[in-house]
């Protein structure tokens, strides 16, 4: 994801995403207002806090509010160590490494935390879990979770990726280096730790919870929709209120963005050969012979600039976004308070760029990372790429491409675009190979598990940002669309970054005070179990 990185791809069925299902069946009570009490975050021993709010009438006294608080303080360093033992466990799809080990110890922590089952589902990739925790209470909430993470070169890390070092980040304060530290081993570390706070406390928890998580995300999540669509994993999420991500929302300055949804994407090779293609060589050979042989690299890199405008902006694959649905008038409002709100010059400092495509406007710059379907190259592989020259003329070379997809578009039918583009164009011998993918998802603004995150947030002093969708991707699709139709969204407080990059990170111990810690982490996750419990 997730961090919705973004994440992100499976060889999909024709769904379309049916946003109007979400629509807000459930109704927040007419006295919503006494979920919580207003309260600031304040920053107390150089750390940021989020004061534990009186939820609604009825639903715990203050002293087991205190109780809650005083368990998640407590049990900060056993916490902080939950999540640096899960990092030093490397579950890496793409690597087929530590998968059975990772997803092991996915359920042993589920079963700590409280769960009563959890069970390994086998798909024909790599396994997820389907777990219950039954509270007895009224109402459920479903949970998403992803255990794999992405590879991590240790050349390019200032502390090995998998040793989950404490580190004293300048401005930040203590912070956790790994690979899966923020995406998503934090934000779904502290959510844990909540539920053993509430334990800890002797209290009962609020809601019910149906868990679902997956080994594949960063790979595509090509195996997902067998874990979800099984009898007795849709059984139980067709009791859910919605479906709920963990994670770390807070930027440097302490503000949350809020997205609706995410868009989809197709993670695929493209592979020109000498062997398919009938021409060139059907191995490397030396390159003198390029006076009299054709090239399959120079054939892949012909194919891959008829995918786009000259520039390499503009998608021009026929028909890929012939079904894009515009961006709509109440999403640029939306767009447009986002930009009015958020800083122009610190996205480009964090991204390291001085230009937006196009040379485009600030508000421009965010309504094309909503509305715009994407070509991207990943990498590009095609004989020798080690020290030095080697002169060979390479018998084979290979894209790497993801293409992003926003609603109504389909995974399935951009996937079919690509195909008749590149045989229209004379590139039908290219091998199209579909490693991952899956369809954008929406939930709308007035759905009642988005009306009550930010409800908490604001009634914590944070008025969040919020967007239409995240320019990333995760495989939301399986719950918004058919035939569980139901809402879903990420929430937590808390900040890390890094995803997919070296020296990713995740704050435990916040100096400062916009941003909250490991434990205020923890308690927004326990207010907004109990803000949902009052859901009707």
């Amino acid at each position: 994801m997730p961090n919705l990185s973004n994440s992100n791809r499976e060889p999909l069925g024709d769904e379309r995403e049916k946003n109007n299902a979400n629509s807000s069946t459930l109704r927040l009570p007419s006295d919503r207002r006494t979920f919580l009490q207003a309260a600031a975050a304040t920053a107390t021993a150089g750390a940021a806090t989020f004061a534990l709010p009186a939820w609604a009438r009825g639903a715990a006294p203050a002293s087991d509010l205190e109780a809650i608080r005083a368990e998640i303080e407590k049990r900060h360093d056993e916490s902080v160590k939950r999540l640096q033992d899960w990092i030093r466990q490397p579950s890496i799809a793409a690597e087929n490494r530590g998968m059975n080990e990772g997803c092991d110890m996915m359920m042993r922590m589920l079963r700590e935390a409280g769960f009563q089952q959890a069970t390994k589902i086998t798909t024909d990739g790599q396994p997820g879990v389907f777990a219950t925790l039954d509270a007895g209470a009224p109402r459920t909430l479903g949970l998403y979770y992803m255990y794999d993470v992405k590879q991590a070169d240790p050349a390019e890390w200032s502390s090995p990726p998998f040793e989950a070092a404490l580190v004293d980040k300048p401005g930040l304060g203590k912070v956790v280096i790994g690979r899966g530290a923020v995406n998503q081993k934090g934000p779904e570390a502290s959510f844990l730790a909540a539920l053993h706070a509430v334990h800890g406390a002797g209290k009962k928890l609020p809601v019910n919870l149906v868990f679902v998580a997956e080994g594949e995300e960063e790979i595509g999540s090509p195996h997902f929709p067998q874990i979800v669509r099984r009898p007795e994993v849709l059984a139980a999420l067709k009791n859910c209120l919605g479906i709920f991500m963990p994670s770390a929302s807070q930027g440097l300055d302490g503000e949350v963005t809020m997205t609706l949804g995410a868009k989809g994407v197709i993670e695929c090779e493209l592979i020109s050969s000498g062997e398919l293609w009938g021409r060139g060589p059907r191995k490397d050979v030396h390159s003198s012979n390029k006076a009299r042989l054709d090239s399959p690299a120079w054939h892949l890199v012909e194919a891959l600039a008829t995918l786009v405008s000259p520039d390499g902006n503009d998608p021009a694959i026929e028909g890929f976004a012939a079904k894009a649905r515009p961006i709509s008038e109440p999403e640029k409002k939306m767009i447009a308070e986002a930009a009015r709100r958020l800083s122009e010059a610190e996205a480009k400092k964090l991204l390291g760029v001085d230009h937006w495509v196009h040379d485009v406007n600030w508000n421009e710059a965010l309504e094309l990372l909503m509305s715009r379907p994407t070509v991207n190259i990943e990498g590009l592989v095609g004989g020798y790429t080690g020290p030095g020259g080697k002169t060979i003329l390479p018998g084979k070379a290979t894209a790497k491409l993801d293409l992003r997809l926003v609603p109504d578009m389909t995974a399935a039918e951009a996937l079919a675009a690509l195909k008749a583009h590149l045989a229209k164009k004379g590139f039908g011998d290219i091998e199209v190979r579909m490693t991952g993918g899956y369809d954008p998802n929406s939930t709308p603004a007035d759905a009642a598990l988005i009306r009550v995150e930010t409800d908490v947030y604001r009634k914590g002093g944070i008025d969040p940002v919020i967007l239409p969708r995240s320019a990333g991707s995760w495989p939301g699709y399986v719950f918004t669309g058919a035939p569980l139709h139901l809402a879903a969204g990420p929430f937590g407080l808390g900040h890390g970054s890094g995803a997919h990059a070296p020296d990713e990170y995740y704050v435990v111990e916040s100096k400062n005070p916009k941003v909250h810690g490991m434990d205020g982490a923890v308690r927004s996750f326990a207010e907004l179990l109990y803000a949902l419990a009052q859901t009707s």
